[in-house]
């Protein structure tokens, strides 16, 4: 399960509902690309995307065994979240079905946000991910409005690591990421702040 982030922000009321807000009426469309909100009869096309080890070896959080049953309590759960404006589950399409996903939790009382994801695997590996990771930044601090972003990977998923080394994010240690199992996964952790991200960018 997603943990809030190390660093704790207070935001406001209005902040918090400002965010909530975002969440709730997300404009997916400023990712690029063929993109929407997971719906549940999505889980069988989603289900296939994450029975590939590729895919999904790397990522904790994944509603395992993949089964279309399990991947639609996981669509329906994350519409939960996203009319309580706390979470999104993407998905991007591609001419030939289904090519990823991407996972948004957000603390909006913290003005923090996670990201999480996967490209299927002839996707992988041609630069697109970053591309794409770096517009979910942009959006996550824009288009939802948090502070502070965080992100974790396994101590051994190397890709991950570099682009996210790459994008700027400080590297403050490893923290234990809690599977749905109970089950834990040592994992790497970074952090960055809106305005850090901006300075990047800009500069």
């Amino acid at each position: 399960m997603s943990a809030p982030p190390k660093t704790v922000l207070a935001a406001s009321p209005e902040e918090a509902e400002a965010i909530r807000e975002a969440v709730r009426h997300a404009d997916l469309a400023a990712l690029g690309g063929d993109r929407r909100a997971a719906r549940p009869t999505d889980a069988a096309a989603l289900a296939e995307l994450l029975r590939d080890p590729a895919v999904s070896d790397p990522i904790y959080d994944l509603p395992r065994p993949f089964t279309v049953e399990n991947v639609r309590a996981w669509i329906e759960a994350s519409l939960a979240e996203q009319a309580r404006g706390e979470g999104l589950l993407a998905l991007t399409w591609e001419g030939d079905g289904l090519a990823g996903y991407s996972k948004f939790t957000v603390w909006p009382d913290r003005s923090s946000a996670e990201l999480a994801g996967a490209m299927r695997a002839d996707r992988q590996n041609r630069g697109s991910g970053s591309g794409g990771a770096w517009r979910s930044f942009d959006w996550m601090f824009e288009h939802l409005g948090v502070r502070l972003i965080c992100l974790t990977a396994a101590l051994d998923n190397i890709r991950s690591a570099k682009m996210i080394d790459a994008a700027g994010f400080v590297r403050m240690g490893e923290r234990d990421a809690v599977r749905p199992d109970g089950s834990i996964r040592r994992s790497l952790y970074w952090e960055t702040t809106r305005e850090a991200w901006r300075a990047r960018r800009s500069s």
